[in-house]
């Protein structure tokens, strides 16, 4: 009962250390004792648990997305400063969140290239330190200074390393029917008068002649020069430009 098995690990039988113990083994880490990092490993693998959790709706393996989470827990052991007034799971969970977004992003099928993405963590580091320096968070002016490059390539750079989401993840849900990221976008090409103008257009298009009517055809629908117009149907460019004004004219008296 409860045995949930992850990457061969039973995460029933994962332990878990107060407070006092964990520090008395960062002290014992810090002072060369090898099998006190392996049982920080171990005694923390259920903050990998609880952060993975939120990333049950990207289609990733969970055994993936552990391990690439213990990667960020290992990491935020050996960097953890016991100095620090701070618990260690306030310090590692963003560390883990951290590395599984990494290993998204860098797997993402949208591909970004190498420049791009490096400028875009070098911004998000930046942007650490510069709060934890000001005590607030700094501008994308600051970052870019920081940096030394265009405000605009930081925008460009942290707006391409955003992750996908899908129209049908959900954001909102009470015990009925959940609430779409679709249900939520305004479709300005599905309005009713979008609708009614391209019926009134058809419609007015038919009181034309055949001679107005291509004009317009080849005009606003196939994108071509009133030159390229006046090849195609053998007259001047100058009554093409004469035809066209006046079946528009035509056009608007009938909508």
């Amino acid at each position: 009962m409860n045995k949930v098995e992850i990457c061969g690990v039973n995460t029933a039988e994962l332990p878990v250390l107060n407070n006092e113990r964990m520090r008395e083994l960062f002290r014992r880490m810090q002072a060369g004792d090898e099998a006190a990092r392996q049982q920080l490993v171990h005694s923390n693998l259920r903050l990998v648990l609880s952060v993975i959790q939120r990333f049950n709706n990207r289609g990733e393996p969970v055994d993936d997305l552990f391990q690439v989470g213990c990667i960020g827990l290992i990491k935020a052991i050996d960097n953890f400063d016991l100095g620090q007034n701070v618990r260690f799971s306030t310090y590692a969970v963003p560390m883990i969140i951290g590395e599984i977004r990494r290993y998204l992003r860098d797997n993402n099928p949208i591909r970004v290239s190498r420049s791009v993405r490096d400028i875009a963590y070098k911004a998000l580091q930046t942007r650490d330190a510069l709060t934890h320096r000001n005590s607030r968070e700094p501008s994308i002016n600051e970052i870019a200074n920081e940096l030394k490059v265009s405000r605009e390539e930081v925008i460009f750079a942290l707006d391409a390393i955003q992750e996908p989401v899908s129209l049908f993840e959900p954001i909102y849900e009470d015990g009925g029917d959940p609430i779409f990221v679709m249900d939520q976008i305004k479709d300005d090409k599905n309005h009713d008068s979008n609708w009614l103008e391209d019926m009134s257009i058809k419609e007015a298009l038919r009181k034309l002649d055949s001679r107005e009517k291509l004009i317009l055809l080849l005009r606003f629908f196939e994108g071509k020069t009133q030159m390229e117009v006046a090849d195609e149907i053998g007259i001047s460019q100058a009554q093409v430009s004469r035809l066209e004004k006046a079946a528009l004219i035509q056009l608007r008296k009938y909508m």
